[in-house]
């Protein structure tokens, strides 16, 4: 792939432009351009596997961004520049690519290992979620349709159950039973969208550390990464920091014993997200703060399980029972969460 063809959809000239390759995300191919030695956009190639329809990604961040300037929010919203024809992204040989701007004087962390860090990471993603109070969800399109929609993940995974690896069925009965030992978290995901009190906002669904921008300082700038932002419950956004921020070892970790939750870094997030978020969330909502954990780390648990079932289909796997070790993994998790948490 040319990528000068590329970033020629951006600039009349280029020829002071360098494309070096950026960073080690996983879903989509970063590069950064720079002007005179100096970084100053970003440029990804949009993962159309994942995100089947770079159009919903584009058209829901228009409208957060217009919301934004029509409100006079004071928050960072890196969207995406658009060509010299007004598009919002390019495609070369059949393959999207967006641009934009880089956040001079930011680093981002890849893992969560101060009370700081994590403090930080949730008052932005509060603010970010707060920034768009009174916003109209029903204008967001889903760009991953049901991904974070606990009743679709249990029904992949009775599926698996069915038609699933049956040597692998056998091997992962210990995992597989308590799975279904924790239904009551489905029960009560089932409860939260049929209820009034649970607010569907404006939610970035990939809260790790790593979509946070922060200053030489180490203070929060912004998050990043909008792709997955959509019409969402509260509990994505908090459930997917605890998840990531609170374990002692990653979702790879084969330690089991060496798991843990770590309290310190539970309070620090609750109080970074509260403080943005307060105001805005319902008693009930409020009253869920732990649940959210639950939610999210049980989610992740259920859809590696189903994965190894199904034989390794979605995620990529570095060895053979790599899909079950994270399930367990998140299992283990689990528990030690509710001793935190509850």
């Amino acid at each position: 792939m040319n990528l000068n063809k590329v970033v020629a959809h951006y600039f009349s000239d280029i020829e002071n432009l360098t494309i070096d390759k950026f960073g080690n995300g996983l879903i989509h191919g970063t590069y950064v351009v720079s002007k005179e030695n100096k970084p100053a956009f970003i440029l990804q190639q949009i993962n159309t596997e994942v995100f089947k329809t770079p159009d919903a990604i584009a058209s829901n961040l228009e409208y957060l961004s217009n919301f934004l300037i029509s409100h006079n929010q004071d928050v960072f919203f890196p969207v995406a520049q658009k060509t010299l024809t007004g598009l919002h992204y390019v495609i070369e040989e059949n393959t999207y690519f967006r641009l934009t701007p880089f956040v001079s004087g930011t680093h981002s962390v890849d893992a969560c290992s101060a009370v700081e860090e994590a403090y930080e990471a949730a008052f932005q993603f509060g603010k970010f979620s707060s920034s768009f109070n009174k916003f109209d969800t029903t204008l967001l399109k889903p760009t991953i349709p049901d991904f974070h929609n606990l009743e679709f993940r249990w029904k992949q995974f009775l599926d698996a159950l069915q038609f699933g690896n049956k040597e692998r069925i056998a091997f992962a009965s210990a995992e597989i039973a308590l799975i279904q030992q924790n239904y009551s978290i489905v029960e009560t995901y089932q409860k939260i969208i049929q209820s009034s009190d649970f607010i569907q906002r404006v939610t970035h669904h990939d809260t790790k550390i790593n979509n946070v921008l922060f200053n030489e300082s180490n203070k929060g700038v912004c998050v990043i990464d909008l792709d997955t932002v959509m019409s969402g419950y509260f509990i994505s956004d908090l459930g997917d920091m605890y998840r990531t921020y609170l374990a002692s070892a990653s979702e790879e970790g084969t330690d089991f014993d060496s798991i843990q939750a770590r309290a310190p870094f539970y309070d620090a997030i609750v109080e970074g997200y509260l403080e943005s978020m307060k105001d805005q969330m319902s008693v009930v909502e409020i009253e869920n703060l732990a649940y959210a954990g639950e939610f999210m780390i049980y989610m992740q648990a259920l859809r590696f399980l189903t994965d190894f079932l199904n034989n390794d289909s979605y995620y990529g796997i570095r060895y053979e029972l790599n899909n079950y070790n994270r399930a367990k993994n998140q299992l283990v998790l689990l528990e030690q969460y509710r001793i935190v948490a509850y």
